[in-house]
C-alpha cells in the first residue's frame, strides 16, 4: 500500500505546485481547524482525474463526501487515534519512504532525466584537446596534468588557434592528427563522461569550454557545429567485397547488378540471402539492427540517414568494407517526456551522472542550510588522537555532548562530536583503510564529511513539509487515511460485524431487501475424457436421463464421469454460459474446458420459486448494509457534534 502511495509522487509535483498559491482562502472549517481551497482542489483534481470539470453540480458533490471525511477525522482525532504508537510508528515509516524517494526523485533523478531528453534533441560536432591523467596515480601526477591544461587553455585565451594547439599538445592520439576533431556527439555519453555532455551542450558554437574532467584525463572542448539529432534508423545492408583468394571477383559489378534487380521489384531479403558477403546479417535477409551516430564510416551513416521513408533503399556506396545498398526498415523519432521517462531512467541510473548529482544535491543543502563546522572542537579531537586510531584497537573517548557542526541560521538542528566518535567506532574498516598512506587528521576530515553529508540528507528530508507544499499535501493525505481507516474500523466495521442483536434487528426490518432471485438446482458433469464420441453419448444421456443412469451408463467405459449437484442463482454464479441459455428444466450449458484437460456441463433439474434468504444465507449482505446505515448515522451525530462553516465566496471562486 504505501509504495502504492509513494510511486504518486512525481506524477502530481507539477499540478501542486500549480496550486499552492500564496492567495489560499479558507473554504471551510471543522470545528476551529480550517480546510484551505488548494487542499480541496488537489484532492477533488486528484480523485476525479481527467472528469475534474469544476462544474457546480460536481463541485457541491464532492464537497459533502469531503466534509464526511473531515468529520470523521476529527472524531479520531478527539478519540486520540493519532497517538496510538503503532499508528505512529507506521505513519514514520511512511514519512522516510516517502522522503527518500521525493528528494532523490524531484532533487536529481528528475532533473537528469529532463536534461537528457532535451540534449537527445541534438547533435553536436565537436573537437578537443586532452590531457591524459591514466597511469598518474598520486595526487601530484594529476596536478601536473591539471596545471598543463590550464596552460593550454592560456595558449588559447591568447588567441592560440585551437586546430593547432591541440596538433601539438592533445595527448589523445586518435584525435590529435585530426586536429582534434572526434566528430558528432549525441546524449547519452558513456558513463564517466557526463562533464563532456556537459561541455558540448552548454557551448555555445564556435567557442570553447573551461578544462573539465572525465575518466580519460583533463580536456578542453570546441563545439564546431550542431543539428537536429539524428537519434537512430533501423536497417538492412548488402555487402560485396573483394577476395583475396577470387582476384576475378568484381564488387562493383555484382552490386550494380542487384542494384539493377532492386530497382526491377525483385525482394531485399531474398537479394541479400543470395549475394550479400556478410553472411551474419544475409541470413537474416541483410538486417543489421539500429544504426546511431558515429558508429560507422561517414559515408554510410549518411546514406542510411538520407533515406526518407521504410523500404527505401540507396544507391551502391562505397566503404573501406565494401560496396553497400542500404534498405532503411524503420525511423523511431523521439517521444514526449512522458513516454521517453522509463527509456532514459535505465541510462541514468546506470550513469555516474547519478551519483555526481546526488553528491551536488548535497553540497547544495550543506550551503542553503547554512552547514557549519565547529573547528575548536573538531581540532581538539584530532590533536587527541593517537596511532591506535587508524587500527582495531581504537576505542571512543568518552562520548561527548559538544557541538560539532550545526544546519540553520540559528543552528535550529545541532550534532554533538559524540554521535560523529559512534560513528568513528562503527566504520572501523573504513577507518583502517583509509588510514594507509593517510594521517589521522586526512581520515577524520574525509569520514566528517561522509557522516555530514548523512545528517544533511536526514535533515532536508526533516524541512520536506515546510519547503514543498506538494508533500506536505501527501503526507496529510497518507496520516488522515489511516485515522479515517481507524475510526471507520472501530466505530463502524468492528460494531456492525460483532453487532449479533444489531445485525438480527436490521435483518427483520429489512426482509424483503434479501430475496432469492430466479434460481435452480443443477447437476454438474465432469468427464475426464474429452473424446467426442462419448461426450456427445453423455449428453445426449443427460438431457433425458436423470444422473445416476447417465453415471452408470458412461463408466461402463472406465472411471470417466462425475456428478455433483448444487443451487445457483441466475446471474450471480461462475456459469456464464449457462446465464445466457433459457432457464427452464432440462437445459443443458455449453461444454466446459477444464484446465485439467476435463470437460464440465451443467444439467437443470429443478426451478426453484423465488423466497425469502434465512440470515445465515443473507449475512454478508445484511453486515455490509448495517454497515452503511450505521456510518450514516454516525455521519449524522458528527454533524450534530462539530460546527461546519462554509465560505461560500471561495466556494463560488473555485466552480466554473
Amino acid at each position: 500500500m504505501q509504495i502504492k502511495i509513494i510511486s504518486v509522487v512525481i506524477l502530481f509535483i507539477t499540478f501542486s505546485i500549480n496550486i499552492f498559491a500564496q492567495d489560499d482562502p479558507i473554504l471551510f472549517h471543522v470545528e476551529d481547524r480550517p480546510i484551505h481551497v488548494s487542499e480541496f482542489n488537489y484532492i477533488y483534481s486528484k480523485t476525479n482525474g481527467t472528469k475534474a470539470n469544476f462544474s457546480k453540480e460536481s463541485v457541491n458533490e464532492y464537497l459533502d463526501l469531503y466534509i464526511k471525511f473531515k468529520l470523521k477525522v476529527e472524531e479520531a482525532r478527539a478519540l486520540k487515534i493519532d497517538t496510538i504508537p503503532a499508528l505512529q510508528r507506521e505513519l514514520d515509516g511512511y514519512r522516510k519512504q516517502l522522503s527518500n524517494s521525493y528528494l532523490i526523485d524531484r532533487e536529481v533523478k528528475e532533473k537528469l532525466l529532463k536534461e537528457a531528453y532535451e540534449r537527445q534533441k541534438k547533435d553536436v560536432n565537436a573537437s578537443h584537446i586532452m590531457v591524459t591523467i591514466k597511469g598518474r596515480k598520486q595526487p601530484k601526477d594529476t596536478l601536473i596534468a591539471y596545471n598543463k591544461i590550464m596552460e593550454i587553455k592560456k595558449k588559447l585565451d591568447e588567441g592560440g588557434d585551437f586546430a593547432k594547439t591541440a596538433l601539438v599538445f592533445s595527448e589523445d592520439i586518435y584525435s590529435k592528427k585530426n586536429e582534434g576533431k572526434i566528430g558528432w556527439l549525441t546524449a547519452i555519453l558513456p558513463s564517466g563522461f557526463y562533464n563532456m555532455e556537459t561541455a558540448a551542450y552548454n557551448t555555445p558554437k564556435g567557442k570553447y569550454s573551461n578544462p573539465f574532467r572525465t575518466n580519460m584525463g583533463y580536456h578542453i572542448l570546441k563545439v564546431n557545429d550542431t543539428r537536429p539529432a539524428r537519434g537512430s534508423i533501423e536497417i538492412a545492408h548488402i555487402l560485396a567485397r573483394a577476395d583475396e583468394k577470387n582476384p576475378e571477383k568484381n564488387p562493383k559489378e555484382i552490386i550494380d547488378k542487384v542494384y539493377a534487380e532492386l530497382k526491377a521489384g525483385k525482394d531485399f531479403d531474398q537479394l541479400a540471402r543470395t549475394y550479400s558477403d556478410d553472411k551474419k546479417s544475409a541470413a537474416k535477409g541483410g538486417y543489421i539492427g539500429f544504426l546511431g551516430i558515429s558508429s560507422s564510416e561517414l559515408i554510410f551513416e549518411n546514406a542510411a540517414f538520407n533515406l526518407q521513408k521504410d523500404g527505401d533503399f540507396s544507391e551502391p556506396i562505397q566503404t573501406t568494407t565494401g560496396w553497400h545498398i542500404i534498405k532503411r526498415v524503420s525511423k523511431p523519432t523521439l517521444g514526449t517526456y512522458d513516454t521517453e521517462k522509463n527509456r532514459l531512467q535505465v541510462k541514468i541510473e546506470k550513469d555516474a551522472r547519478f551519483q555526481e548529482a546526488r553528491d551536488q544535491m548535497v553540497i547544495n543543502i550543506k550551503k542553503e542550510e547554512h552547514y557549519k563546522v565547529d573547528n575548536k572542537v573538531l581540532s581538539s579531537f584530532v590533536e587527541s588522537l593517537d596511532k591506535e586510531f587508524l587500527s582495531n584497537k581504537w576505542r571512543a573517548p568518552k562520548k561527548s555532548d559538544a557541538i560539532l557542526f550545526s544546519f540553520g541560521k540559528n543552528k535550529e538542528k545541532t550534532y554533538t562530536l559524540g554521535g560523529f566518535t559512534d560513528f568513528l567506532l562503527r566504520s572501523a574498516r573504513q577507518r583502517i583503510q583509509m588510514g594507509r598512506g593517510k594521517t589521522a587528521k586526512i581520515v577524520v576530515t574525509e569520514l566528517l564529511e561522509a557522516y555530514s553529508n548523512n545528517m544533511a540528507l536526514e535533515y532536508e528530508k526533516s524541512q520536506l513539509s515546510r519547503k514543498y507544499p506538494d508533500f506536505r499535501a501527501l503526507m496529510r493525505e497518507y496520516e488522515e487515511g489511516i485515522l479515517l481507516f481507524e475510526v471507520t474500523k472501530m466505530l463502524v466495521w468492528d460494531k456492525a460485524s460483532k453487532d449479533t442483536l444489531g445485525i438480527k434487528n436490521y435483518y427483520n426490518n429489512n426482509k424483503s431487501d434479501y430475496l432469492w432471485g430466479e434460481r435452480a438446482n443443477i447437476s454438474i458433469y465432469t468427464l475426464k475424457s474429452q473424446s467426442e464420441k462419448i461426450l456427445n453419448k453423455a449428453r445426449k444421456l443427460a438431457k433425458k436421463k436423470p444422473s445416476k443412469t447417465v453415471l452408470k451408463k458412461i463408466n461402463k467405459l472406465g472411471n470417466l464421469l462425475s456428478v455433483t449437484d448444487d443451487s445457483i442463482e441466475k446471474g450471480k454464479n461462475k456459469y456464464k454460459d449457462l446465464d445466457k441459455k433459457n432457464w427452464k428444466k432440462g437445459t443443458l450449458s455449453p461444454n466446459i474446458i477444464n484446465n485439467d484437460n476435463t470437460v464440465t456441463f451443467i444439467k437443470i433439474e429443478e426451478m426453484l420459486p423465488r423466497e425469502q434468504k434465512s440470515l445465515k444465507e443473507a449475512r454478508g449482505y445484511v453486515i455490509a448494509d448495517y454497515q452503511d446505515a450505521l456510518e450514516e448515522q454516525w455521519i449524522q451525530e458528527l454533524r450534530k457534534k462539530y460546527k461546519v462553516n462554509i465560505n461560500q465566496e471561495a466556494l463560488k471562486s473555485i466552480i466554473k
